[in-house]
């Protein structure tokens, strides 16, 4: 089920509003074969992982990540395939939540003499499907934050671009790869200019969807966001209403949306995710600067928290300090934290909710 899970995390972020599955094919105590679920959903990783010949398959032990669909969508049911298949036991970890195959699987593979084990990694495996349950469930989607930070706290450089080195910025590349959007600020898009892409060889292809909170269009049309809009989807949320910028942002293909709801003179936040949710996004990955991040702890937003670390002091060089939100945040606050040393740098993982 590791096996599987590995899998798995190849593709999180990648497979639209399908869950990334993955799945393991074991004959005679040996590992024949292997899937993850495609790119934006499709194939299922069963139906990868069984792409074998018959006699090699048969009697073969299945495992896999999350329970196999039982329902015709565009692809045939999972369940059928396996069943099809001669398996001898399929192993699953957790139950699907969406209601087409909830609990229904057991009930199809005893009635076709095929053993069932239910449970194993359980709590590992629901961990990590947190964004998809929170999708089916009517939550609000699965948000990871990231911040950059000095040895002494600062979040910004006044004489350099960079607060962290390179191997922690190269972390940035591939938690973007690992969620469907970033959401970030116009202020932050004024700032620093940024390309919110994924530049790293091997995944350059998995650049998440950009999401600007712009409340009065104020981001420039020569940004690098809005100039490379016709290659990755790029959506505003906006407010106040200026026809010829709408109409040039739009020929430009940025997508945009008006929102109404505010709270302390910001946008609602929970409105945000929500409408997040609604446009297919599962998993958002918010890349701002101080002032967005310390709100969405505020409001208690952030499943997991990134805090990459810098060995170095900014001293008088560095602007907008984090130490205060950050004692404020982590007073009395459970959670299970990871720490990873990125030469020289530091990344605190913290799972918060």
């Amino acid at each position: 089920m590791n096996l599987a899970l590995m899998q798995a995390r190849r593709v999180i972020g990648n497979t639209g509003k399908n869950p990334a599955v993955g799945c393991v094919l074991v004959k005679n105590n040996c590992v024949t074969s292997s899937g993850f679920t495609g790119i934006h959903g499709r194939p299922h990783a069963e139906q990868i992982a069984l792409r074998l010949k018959n006699d090699v398959i048969t009697n073969s032990n299945l495992y896999v990540t999350l329970e196999p669909c039982s329902n015709y969508g565009k692809t045939p049911p999972c369940v059928n395939i396996i069943i099809n298949s001669k398996i001898n036991k399929v192993f699953f970890s957790v139950k699907d939540p969406d209601v087409r195959s909830f609990n229904k699987s057991s009930k199809q593979f005893n009635k076709n003499k095929i053993k069932v084990d239910v449970g194993i990694l359980r709590i590992k495996v629901r961990k990590f499907y947190k964004s998809y349950f929170n999708f089916k469930l009517n939550k609000i989607p699965f948000v990871t934050a990231k911040i950059a930070i000095s040895k002494d706290y600062f979040t910004e450089n006044k004489r350099g671009k960079w607060v962290t080195n390179i191997f922690s910025r190269a972390r940035v590349h591939i938690l973007r790869s690992e969620h469907d959007c970033i959401l970030t600020s116009a202020r932050t898009v004024i700032h620093d200019n940024p390309r919110l892409t994924c530049r790293i060889k091997g995944i350059e292809d998995r650049s998440p969807a950009r999401i600007i909170l712009d409340r009065n269009l104020d981001i420039a049309l020569n940004s690098k966001i809005v100039t490379s809009a016709n290659k990755y989807p790029s959506i505003i949320f906006f407010y106040k209403y200026d026809k010829k910028k709408i109409y040039k942002l739009k020929k430009l293909k940025v997508k945009l949306i008006r929102c109404y709801k505010f709270k302390n003179s910001n946008f609602d936040l929970n409105d945000i995710l929500m409408k997040i949710k609604k446009l297919g996004y599962l998993r958002v990955f918010l890349e701002a600067g101080l002032t967005l991040t310390t709100s969405f702890l505020r409001e208690n937003l952030i499943d997991d928290f990134k805090i990459f670390i810098s060995d170095k002091k900014l001293n008088k060089n560095g602007s907008k300090n984090f130490k205060n939100s950050m004692r404020s945040f982590f007073v009395k606050k459970k959670f299970k934290s990871e720490k990873i040393y990125l030469f020289g740098d530091r990344l605190l993982s913290y799972r918060i909710k």
